[in-house]
């Protein structure tokens, strides 16, 4: 669908069609050899025509993305080298840092392509697969809606899912310290009571539905999660013995157990639901890309902490490390407990910017049908979203295989294949670059999301299965 009234033409009124024939042929050799020459050349400026009534700087858009890449998923990390070896985890969570930001990089620029094709100025992730196709080959044009569909419906999916997971890592690192407090195993301390306990705070964070508003409370999320990691990474080189005497056999690992690594770093480090969002809030929408645009230098220092966590807190607890590198630390020591609260605290605060991806699909689809009070539709439909999710989170308290799950069926086909696919169909008519390099990069990715896909996918599976046979 083309939304005239927002001032979108129909995809058909191109500039090309007002060229000469012997223009359309200058316009295909430039085609060729720069692929963005087309639009470029545009007379209509999508971010001129953007009108936005609370926009995000530069550095509220990298706090946000911090947030989102710095989340939860970053403590797994050394179960994640378990999985690899202590020299494999390195170079593997370069490669998928690499090819996860390389996605969202694609994703934004194709974009900003179809911007300028459709005369729109800005779209969601699923717009922007409609545009494509309804944009690229004749063939593919009517399968638009059906892949917008699907990419919405997969978003949903996931980052519900992710939602609940946050809410079961909240409540599991307050049962520790309580726990400890009421001279109790953790064990024997009931978990559904204290996520049921996280619904009412929960609601008051989904309540906040500006991103501009959100901004603050990301940068809260950043100083806990700073501390949190800061406290834990002085358990790992400060306290206690590195497990230096097995390092040969920590080095490498079998390749039958890489799948998990994938899964679980690609869960960790994948933010493609929010890099539309958080692009279309913005002041200056194209400082989200280039060598050292905001997307870079966010996933630059987030591969570095990644690394140093994941190889560290391997090789301070070995085979010993847990779902989460919080839970190795001794609960009955104080530092060991600021750490447990202040990553709960980081994670709830994380929340609202995860959810905001399901609200703004879920609220999308519905609007049409409250027009008399849409403010009051809107809250209620975030206070069930956010107790379907609680609700979710009571009934499946497990953290690490559905990390798994959702790292290796839902970020793959979403933050991986979809983008490679969306990129090659854009850039159909426009030109693929000396050699075709760009058709080769990314038969790359999609060879690298099918692995990560079927592997991760089955052991992820198995684990859960495992998990619950118990």
């Amino acid at each position: 669908m083309v939304n005239e009234a927002n001032g979108n033409a129909p995809a058909q009124q191109e500039l090309e069609t007002f060229l000469s024939q012997d223009e359309k042929k200058k316009e295909k050799v430039v085609n060729k050899y720069n692929m963005t020459k087309d639009v470029e050349s545009a007379d209509f400026d999508p971010f001129a025509e953007r009108k936005l009534e609370n926009p995000t700087s530069n550095m509220d858009t990298l706090t946000h993305l911090l947030k989102a890449s710095l989340g939860t998923g970053i403590l797994a990390m050394p179960k994640a080298f378990k999985c690899a070896g202590l020299v494999s985890g390195i170079f593997f969570t370069m490669l998928v840092a690499l090819i996860c930001t390389h996605c969202s990089y694609i994703l934004i620029k194709c974009a900003h392509v179809l911007y300028k094709k459709t005369k729109r100025t800005q779209m969601t992730f699923p717009e922007v697969g409609q545009a494509a196709l309804e944009n690229g080959p004749q063939a593919l044009r009517a399968w638009g809606n059906i892949f917008r569909i699907f990419i919405l419906v997969s978003l949903f999916l996931t980052y519900f899912g992710t939602c609940s997971v946050y809410t079961v890592i909240v409540a599991k690192n307050i049962v520790q310290v309580v726990a400890h407090y009421m001279n109790q195993k953790e064990e024997d301390v009931e978990i559904r009571i204290f996520i049921i306990a996280l619904l009412l705070p929960l609601i008051f964070m989904a309540w906040i539905r500006n991103l501009k508003y959100l901004a603050p409370v990301s940068m809260i999320a950043n100083v806990f999660m700073g501390l949190g990691l800061g406290i834990t990474f002085y358990y790992l080189v400060g306290t206690g013995k590195l497990m230096t005497d097995n390092i040969r056999s920590m080095l490498f690992k079998a390749p039958v157990e890489w799948p998990e690594f994938f899964s679980l770093s690609i869960f960790a480090m994948e933010a493609i639901g929010v890099v539309m969002p958080l692009e279309n809030a913005m002041k200056t929408p194209r400082s989200m890309l280039g060598t050292c645009g905001v997307l870079n230098k966010g996933m630059s220092g987030v591969t570095l902490v990644y690394i140093l966590l994941g190889f560290l807190g391997y090789l301070r607890y070995g085979e010993d490390v847990k779902d989460s590198i919080t839970l190795n630390l001794e609960s009955a020591e104080i530092p060991a407990q600021i750490v447990k609260i202040s990553i709960a605290i980081a994670v709830y605060c994380t929340y609202g910017l995860q959810f905001f991806v399901c609200v703004e699909i879920m609220w999308n689809s519905i609007k049409d049908k409250f027009t008399k009070r849409p403010d009051l539709a809107d809250y209620i439909m975030r206070t069930i979203m956010v107790t379907a999710c609680v609700l979710l989170a009571v009934a499946v308290p497990t953290i690490g295989p559905f990390m798994g799950v959702i790292g290796a069926f839902c970020f793959s086909i979403l933050g991986l294949i979809a983008p490679a696919f969306i990129e090659v169909i854009t850039y159909w008519d426009i030109g693929f670059g000396p050699g075709k390099y760009l058709i080769w990069k990314n038969v790359v990715v999609l060879i690298f999301g099918l692995f990560a896909l079927i592997f991760g996918t089955k052991d992820a599976i198995k684990e859960i299965i495992r998990v619950y046979s118990i």
